[in-house]
């Protein structure tokens, strides 16, 4: 197969290690890289520190409006596809590289597939709601993290093209432990113990781009007699400087952090709060407790048994949950077994070789076809 996989921010570099690692062993992968995220430590850092093939095409979109920034990458990817024929297209998660790529294949009539699919946090005002929802509807076969994702689309009548593969996120760090135990001193260098510190991030534009959300966020980091470390977006820095909110000395201002770095940190902190998809995964996986800066999470899961707690920006939610301890049991494996990639990859072969049944649109929640789509795809 010539498959054409396009990547454009830090969680679709992640999700792309793995299945590359497969795809290439068998199958030619043309990787498009949109320019969504360029900063180096959140997009070539990945390519140097993960072995990631250099991009076939790098298209340098860089950051913008919405509208500005999914039709120029629309514009672009329209003219890669079309020149690189390929069988299939993959796009990943909840970006604005996910549209884009979505619409570019569905108008060219080339058939792709949505990894992570069937994930929603029911919240229209999110531009990753609105990404998710057109590119599961347009999509011909939809790759889930996670039995919920397959019971949320089967609610929406899709079923034909579903399966629960795992979370691919989950085999990247199964990859990525060892190396990270190899190359990353961070907690040394920023005179960290484990267990000593907080780890904050915040980059949705729910949070950085109202100020008054912004500036509750900032005022209950500042008033936590806590450690915390705060590896900051490029939008998050951009927003505090409009604003003129500033932090106190124990939250360490940090520039993003390289993959393998970030991965310590979240290992070995106390606490994780985010309001990223991604870090709730990972920390969920590394079994970190964590509260979610926001008030719906489309990982619902990582809410099972306490391990992640959705505060908002309310100062004494944050405050009342921060000290909360830790729950004593293990977290539930519901994102698979870290063999994710294995069969997505096999799962293209069938969609390549076989064809693929029409994506389905009418069944109801609990019907026989729902149940089988349910059904953990097994690799032969």
């Amino acid at each position: 197969m010539k498959v054409l996989s396009i990547v454009g921010a830090r969680p679709e570099f992640v999700q792309a290690w793995p299945i590359s690692r497969v795809l290439r062993e068998r199958h030619t992968e043309v990787l498009v890289h949109t320019g969504q995220h360029y900063d180096h430590a959140m997009s070539q850092s990945f390519f140097e520190q993960l072995g990631l093939p250099t991009p076939d095409h790098s298209l340098g979109i860089g950051s913008g409006a919405h509208g500005w920034q999914t039709g120029r990458m629309l514009e672009s990817l329209e003219s890669v596809i079309a020149t690189e024929q390929p069988d299939l297209v993959i796009v990943r998660g909840d970006t604005n590289s996910t549209l884009a790529g979505a619409l570019a294949a569905s108008k060219l009539g080339v058939p792709f597939a949505h990894v992570e699919a069937g994930e929603r946090s029911y919240v229209r005002s999110e531009p990753e709601e609105v990404n998710r929802l057109v590119a599961d509807r347009l999509a011909d076969l939809h790759l889930c993290a996670s039995r919920t994702a397959v019971r949320r689309l089967a609610a929406e009548g899709v079923v034909g093209s579903v399966h629960w593969v795992g979370d691919v996120m989950l085999d990247a760090l199964r990859l990525a432990l060892p190396i990270v135990e190899e190359r990353s001193d961070v907690l040394a260098q920023l005179g960290l113990r484990t267990g000593g510190y907080t780890l904050v991030t915040i980059h949705r534009a729910v949070n950085t781009d109202e100020p008054s959300r912004l500036a509750a966020l900032v005022d209950a980091l500042n008033h936590i007699n806590d450690t915390i470390v705060f590896p900051m977006h490029p939008r998050s820095r951009a927003a505090l400087e409009r604003s003129g909110l500033s932090l106190e000395p124990h939250v360490i201002d940090l520039p993003p952090m390289p993959y393998l770095d970030m991965l310590a940190l979240e290992r070995s902190a106390r606490l994780v709060a985010t309001d990223s998809g991604g870090v709730q995964r990972e920390a969920f996986c590394f079994g970190v407790r964590c509260l979610t800066f926001r008030e719906t999470t489309e990982w619902e899961e990582t809410l099972e048994g306490g391990w992640n707690t959705l505060v908002g920006v309310d100062r004494e939610r944050i405050r009342a949950n921060w000290w909360a301890e830790t729950p004593t049991s293990t977290p539930a494996q519901i994102f698979g077994d870290g063999r994710a990639a294995y069969r997505i990859v096999s799962l293209l072969e069938q969609m390549e070789t076989s064809g693929l049944a029409p994506v389905t649109h009418e069944a109801k929640a609990g019907s026989s076809a729902t149940a089988a789509a349910i059904q953990l795809f097994e690799r032969s």
